[in-house]
């Protein structure tokens, strides 16, 4: 707490209420988790530290960027808080696949979009904690694997296929729905990747084993990766109708690029 208030990013009762409600939600239905993140303990040692060393630069650089956005505009910190319970909620839901395993939304893309990649990869690592801990989704050994895929990958491609897609002309719910969809499928992808280095096939080495674990998941995430994708504009216009001065602050709408009804794809 000390901390989060010297780089000025406390978040404000408000805001932890969202979180709180978000975890109600998951929490008052409680089942056993089956879901994409890896469960503790699965991955050996030597990788569980290799990806938490990966993965904390980009947390660090996350803490300062969300102390800067919220010193600048401290009226954003409901969407920050926002972004987080959102992607708590999608992540936490699990959709069984017909190759026994299953899947989930991430949630990243609105919060990378919102506030950038860096930032959500902080968001996405706190919402990960909280998932180890309460749900069993996931692990704390296995949180920077994690975090890697869900947090770093998923919302730097999300954050880039935006920005591609903001070229004059082109549809703005269109990039909100393409960072949406397209950063929910790189986290399976680079989940993939990393159970394919640290379990490789005996026969086919590391490719076999990555097509194997990619086909896993395929089934259900393609559809689930749109249905992402439609939901995030959803939620993204309901930000332009009842939070159109925070996303100004923010400099992601205008009357350009935003109509009286909202984003379209």
């Amino acid at each position: 707490n000390k901390l989060a208030k010297k780089l000025g990013f406390a978040l404000p009762p408000k805001t932890l209420l969202i979180f709180g409600v978000s975890f109600l939600l998951i929490w008052g239905n409680p089942s056993r988790a089956y879901a994409m993140h890896i469960m503790e303990g699965f991955l050996p040692l030597g990788w569980s530290v290799f990806w938490a060393i990966v993965t904390l630069p980009f947390i660090i650089m996350g803490l300062l960027s969300i102390g800067k956005t919220v010193k600048s505009h401290p009226e954003t910190k409901m969407l920050l808080g926002l972004a987080g319970a959102f992607s708590f909620v999608l992540s936490a839901l699990k959709i069984p696949s017909v190759t026994g395993s299953s899947s989930h939304p991430t949630g990243v893309g609105l919060g990378a979009v919102l506030f950038g990649p860096t930032a959500m990869s902080v968001l996405g690592c706190i919402v990960l904690i909280f998932q180890a801990i309460l749900l069993a989704h996931g692990g704390l050994s296995t949180l920077g694997a994690n975090t890697f895929s869900m947090a770093v990958v998923g919302p730097f491609v999300a954050y880039g296929v935006y920005k591609i897609c903001q070229k004059p002309g082109a549809p703005f719910g269109l990039g909100v729905f393409l960072a949406a969809a397209l950063g929910n499928l790189l986290t399976y992808v680079t989940t993939s990747l990393q159970l394919a280095l640290a379990f490789p096939a005996e026969v086919g080495g590391f490719m076999a084993s990555f097509v194997k674990f990619m086909g896993v998941f395929a089934v259900t995430q393609i559809p689930l990766a749109i249905s992402e994708g439609l939901l995030t504009v959803v939620i993204f216009n309901l930000l332009v109708a009842y939070s159109k001065p925070e996303l100004q602050a923010l400099s992601l709408i205008s009357s350009q690029n935003i109509s009286s009804k909202g984003v379209k794809i």
